[in-house]
């Protein structure tokens, strides 16, 4: 007799998650299936996390010799997986030093840590960080203060301090905010969590010529839009920007959990004691990581992101001239979102589970659409057939 996984949860886990009603238990490329058998095409892919897909192999095979030679050691001692990728990620981006930590959360963390050092150093003491509107950078309690989101009602406080929020898209206003206290800025390329946001074509320039003229440090969020998301190895490459520091994780390990920051080689002012982490680096997650990334540049990954991004963009917009209850359609390579000119989001995710399609909602009238990168036309097309027939099925719901 089959476990009531279901109730296992509900028993005996912490209830911090507002789950869909399916049991995962495998997945390959695009597609997962649950535990009933039934399929389905994946457009959430982990949170962004499965650029290569489900159980790609050369993440699968990296993992599974890593995990027969050795597992985990600590910082104390130099380890192959470690700088490996600590090169691969080096040699590939604009940015000189490299440290690796366990989920995006954490490397914007450290993030802050750098930021704050360097301002002591090179700032008279400065420590605040300016960051966007519905910006999201972690649940940390000093990355859930730098998220851009109101926190007076937050069951949290008192939240760290140092962190000043400004609307997104808005040079005068990270001008504006910019005091003796300033020491950075921190943005997504385009923000994810808030909305799939996109600045107009000259903002991040913008704000990078304000960090010169200011001698602030720009850091930028590429937890989601890092790996080949966008189009491109990284996200600044879209925007013709250099950050002086920059986040990595989601799909740096292809699934497996790892995060990074990296920096400029005059931002790196991190000395033996400032930071550390048992688990950051570990040989298994650096492997994977590894791989993972190794072929996305070799095989050409972001250019198929971007491809597929604009058949899927194409296909979006035709799926909101059918209905009345899309009001627009947004997004850069496989990075998009819908809107509905109601609050039915819910109700579009049931209908696109039972069509066989899942996807995140990202607010009670958005929903997010991030694929692996390894998706295909075929996939697409046979995803936006299901998302309509979910969009339908949902308005025929609501107005019953």
């Amino acid at each position: 007799m089959a476990r009531d996984w279901k109730e296992v949860e509900h028993k005996y886990y912490m209830p911090c998650f507002r789950r869909q009603p399916m049991v995962l238990v495998r997945g390959e490329g695009a597609r997962v299936w649950d535990d009933t058998g039934k399929e389905y095409l994946d457009f959430v892919a982990g949170w962004a996390v499965d650029n290569l897909g489900h159980s790609h192999p050369a993440i699968a095979d990296a993992v599974a010799e890593q995990a027969r030679v050795l597992v985990q050691t600590s910082n104390q001692f130099y380890t192959v997986p470690q700088l490996e990728l600590a090169e691969v990620l080096v040699e590939n981006s604009c940015l000189d030093r490299v440290f690796f930590c366990n989920s995006g959360a954490e490397a914007n963390e450290g993030a802050v840590k750098l930021a704050r050092k360097y301002g002591g150093l090179r700032r008279n003491g400065a420590y605040e960080i300016i960051t966007a509107g519905n910006s999201f950078h972690g649940r940390t309690l000093a990355t859930w203060s730098a998220t851009g989101k109101p926190h007076e009602e937050d069951p949290f406080q008192p939240l760290p301090v140092g962190f000043v929020h400004v609307p997104y898209a808005d040079l005068e206003a990270v001008s504006g905010a910019t005091t003796d206290r300033t020491v950075a800025v921190m943005l997504e390329p385009v923000q994810g969590e808030g909305g799939v946001n996109v600045p107009p074509p000259d903002y991040l320039k913008d704000v990078r010529r304000w960090c010169d003229e200011n001698g602030l440090l720009l850091i930028l969020d590429e937890v989601q839009t890092g790996l080949g998301r966008l189009g491109t190895l990284f996200g600044y490459e879209q925007f013709d920007v250099e950050p002086d520091v920059m986040t990595l994780a989601k799909g740096l390990g292809g699934g497996v959990p790892i995060g990074a920051f990296l920096s400029k080689e005059d931002a790196a002012v991190l000395e033996p004691g400032d930071h550390g982490s048992t688990f950051g680096g570990n040989p298994l997650a650096c492997a994977a990581a590894t791989a993972s990334t190794r072929f996305i540049i070799e095989h050409g990954v972001p250019e198929n992101a971007r491809r597929m991004g604009a058949v899927l963009g194409k296909l979006l917009t035709g799926i909101m001239d059918k209905h009345d209850s899309v009001t627009s359609v947004r997004g850069v390579g496989l990075l998009h979102a819908v809107d509905f000119a109601s609050e039915m989001s819910a109700a579009v995710l049931t209908a696109c589970n039972e069509a066989g399609l899942l996807l995140n909602a990202i607010g009670p009238a958005t929903i997010r659409l991030m694929p692996p990168l390894t998706i295909t036309e075929r996939e697409i097309v046979t995803a936006m057939d299901r998302l309509n027939t979910g969009i339908r099925e949902a308005a025929k719901g609501l107005a019953a």
